[in-house]
């Protein structure tokens, strides 16, 4: 291969490692941010069943006070 061939193939596999790099981060960013969403989807169902047990329990108070009266 003549020099100048060497030449861009040595900056085109630099070019692909900087792309694999970013892509690397890219990819543990949004690892990190599944992660954290999985774990607010977690608290978040945890809240939405404690919130329809409470409503739930309003519920039954209310109509037991409807048969007292």
């Amino acid at each position: 291969m003549a020099d100048p061939d060497v030449k861009k193939l040595e900056y085109l596999i630099d070019e692909l490692i900087k792309v694999c790099e970013d892509l690397k981060r890219e990819n543990d960013l949004l690892r990190d941010r599944q992660s954290s969403l999985a774990t607010e989807r977690t608290r978040l169902i945890e809240m939405n069943e404690q919130a329809r047990s409470r409503v739930e329990a309003m519920i039954m108070r209310l109509k037991s006070l409807e048969r007292d009266v």
